[in-house]
């Protein structure tokens, strides 16, 4: 495969098959399948060498479209998550991510995006890269998820309402760990004693019970 035999649209178009207005029902399906592991198999089959690809920079030219730098910022910061799950490669290109996302927070990229929840992924790696501006980075990340929430369709929003707490959960935790403890052990790193207290927990932002959290909408 070369960098011409794929488009960004193909992406889009597989991460987002919710079309232009969506049904709630539908909609909450879609995000439990993208974020909870549904889309796995399929990614691993089809995009595992396009994942490699960009993570060599072989897609760097889709930054000069906001549809091509959505579509990067998906591949980047989410796709790695499956095709190298349970290793320090899933979080290797967060920091590739947030400088796309900043970026087209600066060059109208962001705004460009047609619906509300394009605009809702693509400002994930302010939530998942780890570094220094981390809590600066979801304090933006809550305002812009309270704000899309009140730009939703009518029928969507409260569930956007809703969704927007999950950055204050993220922002939760790095305000108190400074970073993402879950990842310690694939990092190498070693917990502090609060850190494996909260660990022992297993509650974690992550791996939120969607279902749970909008069931009574359904």
């Amino acid at each position: 495969m070369n960098s011409q035999m794929i488009a960004p649209e193909e992406i889009i178009d597989f991460w987002f098959p919710d079309g232009p207005a969506p049904n709630l029902k539908e909609h909450l399906d879609l995000w439990m399948w993208r974020m909870r592991g549904g889309a796995n198999e399929e990614i691993l089959k089809k995009y595992s060498k396009v994942t490699q690809m960009a993570a060599n920079g072989e897609f760097d030219h889709w930054a000069e479209t906001a549809a091509g730098r959505f579509a990067l910022i998906i591949v980047l910061d989410q796709f790695p998550r499956t095709v190298w799950a349970g290793t320090a490669k899933a979080f290797a290109q967060d920091p590739k991510a947030l400088k796309l996302c900043l970026e087209g927070f600066e060059n109208g990229h962001f705004d460009a995006l047609e619906y509300v929840w394009y605009k809702i992924a693509y400002k994930i790696p302010l939530e998942h890269c780890e570094c220094p501006e981390h809590l600066a980075n979801l304090d933006r990340a809550v305002a812009i998820a309270e704000a899309l929430a009140e730009e939703a369709p009518a029928h969507l929003k409260e569930a956007y309402r809703r969704g927007s707490q999950q950055p204050k959960l993220h922002r939760a935790v790095v305000a108190a760990f400074g970073r993402h403890p879950h990842r310690n052990e694939i990092l190498g790193r070693e917990s502090t004693d609060a850190e494996l207290e909260y660990l022992s927990s297993g509650d974690f932002p992550h791996q939120t019970d969607l279902k749970k959290q909008y069931e009574d909408l359904l």
